[in-house]
């Protein structure tokens, strides 16, 4: 089994669009993981059917029970967030800025304060386009530890891949370098990097290419809307060659892409002349790159 994760340094370069057209493109042969869970939206070109879901938990919330409170006033002493407040006479928890580190609760002498797990969103596993299944999940707002959710994805795209005995999981990544990035790249086979020819894109793709290379994992660019700046994109073009990324796509800029977009289908399902072919001849050098990584493995 192999693992595709494409990501992208900043929002906006059309990675999630890519990637579902991908996923429509391997069809059955894919697992795919949605893995941009702080904004997760390929189920908008995918049709799921959300046909299994749980809640998923992470974190700890500190809770003063009223009653057994004797306003000791410790917990807010103690707590370097400032998340305890005395407001009509009793204390209370702020939610918004409790870190759930539990050092309250310790302290406290009558045992007043306990850490209650947070229900911090949802995941799924859905049917969608082709008769390939893709698992999801939608971060609750204003939670946190999305790096968590993204490893439940993931894991639970691989093992449906084990069991259903799948030799692709494609996985959509956060935009960035943050924490749901690092989790999206951890036990990659192969990164697809998502650019645009744009000052800030170029920019974006040498901070998250610093990323990928500490993961030691072999990376490929694609070049989206590439004609919209031809000065840019020569220096993406010597930027691949120097770090010997692979040079997918130059993809042009194409407003098809948005139409599609806007009738919830893929490139390809919309325009398999043009733009769609060069998608599909995308897809299919990404898998052979992924088959000769296999190749040398062997």
């Amino acid at each position: 089994m192999k693992e595709i994760v494409v990501i992208s340094g900043k929002g906006g370069t059309g990675k999630t669009s890519l990637t579902a057209a991908f996923a429509y493109l391997g069809g059955k042969d894919v697992i795919v993981a949605d893995c941009d869970v702080d904004a997760a939206d390929m189920h908008l070109l995918l049709e799921p059917d959300f046909q299994e879901g749980e809640d998923f938990y992470s974190g700890e919330l500190a809770e003063i029970d009223p009653e057994a409170c004797i306003d000791c006033a410790k917990c807010a002493e103690i707590c370097r967030f400032d998340a305890i407040a005395n407001g009509n006479g009793s204390y209370r928890v702020k939610a918004l800025d409790c870190e759930g580190c539990g050092y309250c609760a310790r302290i406290c002498p009558t045992e007043a304060i306990t850490m209650q797990p947070q229900n911090v969103g949802k995941w799924y596993i859905s049917a969608i386009k082709r008769d390939s299944t893709m698992v999801h999940a939608r971060l609750g707002i204003a939670a946190e530890n999305s790096g968590k959710l993204v490893a439940r994805v993931k894991n639970e795209a691989k093992r449906i891949a084990a069991e259903q005995q799948k030799n692709l999981v494609l996985v959509d990544g956060s935009p960035g370098i943050g924490c749901p990035v690092v989790s999206s790249l951890s036990g990659a086979d192969f990164v697809v990097l998502v650019t645009e020819p744009t000052v800030s894109g170029m920019h974006d793709l040498k901070r998250v290419y610093e990323l990928v290379r500490k993961f030691g994992i072999r990376a490929g660019c694609i070049i989206n809307k590439a004609s919209l700046n031809d000065d840019v994109s020569q220096t993406i073009h010597r930027f691949l060659e120097e770090n010997q990324i692979i040079h997918i796509a130059d993809l042009p800029y194409d407003e098809n892409f948005t139409v599609a977009m806007t009738q919830a289908k893929t490139i390809v399902e919309f325009d398999n002349a043009q733009l769609g072919h060069k998608v599909e001849e995308s897809w299919v050098r990404i898998c052979n790159v992924v088959n000769s990584l296999e190749e040398k493995q062997t």
